[in-house]
């Protein structure tokens, strides 16, 4: 159990660093804006208290330190899904990492965010309600895609 979390841990950190420089390689170059980790501490906060949806997250009741919520919750999303990823991965996976398990898990991890919370947020079921939809949802892919390699690289350096 502790290899277990222990790998968890370090896949889940690295793979969450990459996805977080890929949006920093993407703003700089592209302009694209940064994930607003605040908001997103902040529906979190409001998730503990039993409100899922939000019509504008925005909009909502601000709370304390929700900037540290919310980068505390991306990371540890980020630890969840390599935790997932090690219990589903075909056994001795992690002594010998391959590339299709961690990229199929950066793929569907993507509906955490398109039918939770993007919908919670107020941004709708992937991000229907904003006017940059179908762009939205294509950095969704492909950060997601990003994070998928991380997961593997991450994987491959602490074997």
């Amino acid at each position: 159990m502790t290899d277990f979390l222990y790998r968890s841990l370090l896949i889940g950190v690295g793979a969450t660093a990459l996805f977080d420089l890929w949006g920093l390689l993407l703003n700089r170059i592209f302009g694209f804006p940064t994930a607003n980790w605040a908001l997103v501490g902040r529906w979190f906060c409001h998730l503990a208290g039993g409100k899922v949806f939000h019509q504008d997250i925005a909009k909502a009741r601000a709370v304390p330190f929700e900037l540290a919520a919310g980068w505390m919750a991306h990371y540890i999303v980020g630890i969840t899904f390599a935790g997932i990823l090690l219990a589903i991965a075909p056994s001795g996976w992690a002594a010998q990492p391959t590339p299709a398990p961690p990229l199929i898990v950066g793929v569907v991890t993507v509906g955490a965010g398109w039918f939770l919370l993007q919908p919670g947020m107020g941004a709708g079921i992937a991000a229907a309600k904003r006017p940059n939809a179908n762009q939205i949802r294509a950095l969704n892919i492909l950060g997601h895609v990003v994070f998928g390699f991380g997961l593997y690289g991450s994987a491959l350096l602490i074997r």
